[in-house]
Order: structure tokens, then sequence, then C-alpha cells
């Protein structure tokens, strides 16, 4: 087994949490630096061996993933587990405010040439994400996937014992 197993976990947290914070920042995703912020991850020793756990604000899991729309979805959100309809409503286009600012959205006209109020504009993109969805981005599950291939073999059979060890006892 490796001796540097912590140093090698620390490596892999460091790299997922580096790369997500870029993908986010490159996908412009990154609007108030809130979920930016958020990102970060923590190793462990614990009695069934090393645990890394990574954190962030919870609406990152919508970015990443995606959500399907009730009307229609985004070819790369088809496998979300996310969806609005039932329980996951619209948002409230009061929650748009800031983002609106941030994203510097103005000057919109109607088709009769007539500028839209920012409510009414607030509104329309509620709209249009409950019926269209959001489009996964990956910005946490590419890094994630990459850096777990890159581990050693070693670790990653380790990981494997430790998750059957795990169920069992859980079990």
């Amino acid at each position: 087994m490796l001796d540097n197993i912590q140093d090698t976990l620390n490596k892999f947290g460091k790299y997922v949490v580096q790369q997500s914070r870029s993908r986010l920042t490159k996908g412009k995703k990154n609007a108030s630096k809130s979920l930016y912020d958020s990102i970060q991850y923590d190793t462990k020793k614990t009695s069934y061996g090393y645990s890394v756990s990574f954190i962030m604000n919870e609406y990152g899991m919508f970015i990443d993933q995606g959500v399907k729309g009730s009307k229609s979805t985004y070819y790369e959100s088809r496998l979300s587990k996310f969806r609005y309809s039932g329980s996951y409503k619209m948002i409230p286009p009061k929650s748009l405010d800031q983002w609106v600012l941030r994203r510097n959205v103005k000057g919109v006209r109607d088709e009769k040439g007539r500028f839209v109020s920012r409510k009414s504009l607030k509104f329309a993109i509620a709209t249009s994400i409950y019926q269209k969805g959001i489009k996964a981005s990956f910005f946490f599950t590419k890094p994630f996937e990459k850096a777990f291939d890159n581990l050693p073999p070693e670790v990653i059979q380790a990981f494997g014992f430790d998750i059957e060890n795990i169920l069992e006892k859980e079990i």
C-alpha cells in the first residue's frame, strides 16, 4: 500500500477544486463568485481508512448536473436526476434580481419596440428556465473523473475495498 496516501488524496482534492473553479469561470457560470468560493475539499483518516469530501453550495449540483425542463431538456442535461415539475417549482423571479444586475442585462425591447421592465424580464427568464431547464456544465464532474482516473492503481483499489467494507458494515 502507498505510504503517502494522505498526500496523494490531498493532491487529488486540490486538483479537483482548482479545475472545477477554472471550469466555472471559463464556462461563465461564476457571476457572484459564491459557488466558486464555496468549492472545497477535506481529507481525513477514518476507522475505515481515508476519506475525501468535497463541499460546495447546494445549487452547485444543479449547475453541474443540469436540470430537466418542464417542456424540453438540453441534451447535456438528459441524464440529470433533477427536473422542474412537482417538487421543483419555478425559481422565484425575485431571486434573479442580482443575477440580472451582475450580467448587465438591460435595454431589452419587446416585439412592439417598448422597453421591458426589469420585473417582466426576471419573470420571463424564470419561466424560460422552468420550461427549458438548466444546461449541465459538468464543471465538477469532469475534473473529478479525470483526477480519479489518474490516481495510482493502489489507491483506486483501496477505495474499492473501503467502499465494500463500508457497505457491508452499514447494510
